[in-house]
């Protein structure tokens, strides 16, 4: 495939068939025409979750390079419809045509990766104690134990990543390397996209002749679908990216089942960074014009998006201010995901600038589905009064907290709920202040940084995505890189089981 047209039908993927809903709801594109897309009821869900169980008993047991061959052709098969992804991302969420395909690329990478992980071997983490029966003053059994799946996956695709943290992404590539089938509720930001991808994951289910029920699509735009999804009595898991109070609801409905299931989360961060003495003094204004450029990476929607900056009181601090006013003043306005979206961005930077004690420093009207980049100052006294002012704004907004001392950073520091990531910007002379900043730091978010900005997420073996709460649900857990894995599993332990009825793979 190497033109871009496609016709779009807006069905949901069940059990390998493309089905119609009695209900519809209305895309709401950046750009281009809007499309009809079938809302998911009870039946479409009860159909995908009962194809997934009955797939479970294959899919669950396949061998390790057959997922990993899988895994492999999905990639192939989305970058086979690179055009035709791009050309729908670009019209239906605004965002350019080289992010999608940086993402497009990371999407791929990330199957692959997932590939090679499950092909080593190591992350089903096998131990062996052998028996001992002459052991006194009791015998000890042959223990193994082994990862195994757990079963049907719901994983909810995010607005902000059509590609990376959606259909394909890295929920759905972990939960498939481990054996799990997979439904996901499409986001209604992307439908399109979303169906583009599941076409490539449907074409490689079906080359590869694996079971039809591993993977399912749901469309819908109320809480409805998601709420009935996620309270499947068959659904073992569930994989969010999204918003606090959309992420806490399924949370509480997940915990509130007669089958209480995990509900892997990621629902909101500001990413603070602190900028300490030395390094202002040395690259004050250098370190401005580098934030100013992370705040408003496609247009401050990311996860990552460093929202706010604590910094000592002092002419440093107006010489990081003053590059930092002047780089967003120099930059233009950015479409963003959703009409919904850019309104809800327009409301918290009005909330947030109409505190006391909060002076706006760069502040323009945002237009019709779009954002400008919102500069707010307060002092370290109002910021410790006030907790909401420490609450994540999805979009381009910056608040710079000017603090008294390094004791009262420090108190900012303890002060702080749950991240994704903070930031240290530090000189070898800032070594004390860091070396009582890092303890703290490190119990507050997931991924530590210093002399960078958080807004870019390597996919490795190595990266934690996730953080305490309301970073994310469970803290001993990431969304990226392949230790994400490990959420869709559970260990096994087999006593005394003849090693001809174990698992060699």
């Amino acid at each position: 495939m190497t033109d871009t047209a496609y016709d779009l039908h807006g069905k949901h993927l069940i059990a390998g068939d493309w089905i119609a809903g009695t209900e519809t709801f209305r895309s709401d594109p950046a750009t281009g025409d809007a499309h009809d897309v079938s809302v998911g009821s009870d039946d479409h869900v009860d159909l995908a979750c009962a194809a997934a169980e009955d797939a479970f008993d294959e899919f669950g047991y396949t061998t390790r390079e057959a997922r990993a061959d899988l895994l492999d052709l999905i990639a192939d098969e989305i970058e086979a419809r690179g055009p035709q992804i791009t050309s729908i991302g670009v019209s239906e969420t605004g965002l350019p045509a080289a992010r999608l395909e940086g993402e497009r690329a990371r999407t791929t990478g990330q199957l692959r990766l997932f590939a090679n992980h499950i092909r080593a071997g190591d992350y089903l983490d096998r131990r062996h104690d052998e028996a001992l029966p002459d052991r006194a003053p009791l015998p000890r059994p042959d223990l193994v134990l082994v990862q195994r799946p757990i079963g049907p996956v719901a994983v909810f695709g995010a607005s902000n990543f059509p590609l990376a943290f959606s259909t394909a992404g890295g929920d759905t590539a972990a939960a498939l390397a481990a054996g799990c089938p997979v439904i996901v509720k499409g986001h209604a930001a992307h439908p399109g996209t979303t169906e583009i991808v599941g076409e490539a994951i449907h074409t490689a289910i079906t080359k590869k002749a694996m079971p039809s029920g591993i993977f399912a699509i749901i469309h819908g735009n109320t809480n409805a679908t998601g709420a009935a999804l996620v309270q499947h009595p068959l659904i073992k898991a569930v994989g969010f990216t999204g918003s606090l109070a959309g992420g806490r609801a399924l949370f509480d409905l997940c915990a509130a089942r007669p089958e209480p299931i995990p509900f892997f989360g990621e629902l909101g961060s500001v990413n603070p960074m602190f900028l300490l003495p030395h390094a202002m003094s040395a690259r004050a204004k250098e370190i401005g014009a580098g934030w100013a450029g992370s705040l408003t990476m496609g247009a401050g929607q990311f996860c990552t998006n460093p929202g706010i900056v604590v910094m000592l009181d002092g002419a440093d601090a107006d010489i990081f201010t003053d590059a930092t006013r002047k780089a967003l003043a120099a930059t233009d306005s950015q479409t963003m995901l959703t009409s919904q979206i850019a309104d809800t961005y327009s409301r918290g930077c009005n909330a947030m600038g109409d505190v006391s004690g909060v002076k706006k420093l760069h502040a323009t009207a945002n237009p019709e589905r779009a954002a400008n980049a919102t500069l707010l100052e307060t002092t370290g006294d109002v910021f410790l009064a006030n907790e909401h002012l420490a609450e994540e704004v999805f979009g381009p907004l910056g608040l710079i907290v000017r603090v008294a001392d390094l004791a009262q950073m420090v108190a900012v520091a303890r002060d702080l709920k749950g991240q994704l990531t903070c930031t240290l910007h530090m000189s070898d002379e800032d070594k004390d202040i860091a070396a009582e900043l890092l303890p703290i730091l490190e119990r507050k978010a997931g991924r530590l940084l210093a002399n960078g900005f958080p807004t870019g997420v390597e996919v490795s073996d190595a990266m934690v995505h996730g953080g305490p709460y309301p970073a994310s649900t469970n803290f001993g857990a990431t969304s990226v890189g392949t230790l994400s894995i490990r959420r869709f599993l559970r260990p096994v332990c087999y006593q005394n089981i003849p090693s001809a009825l174990l698992l060699s793979d």
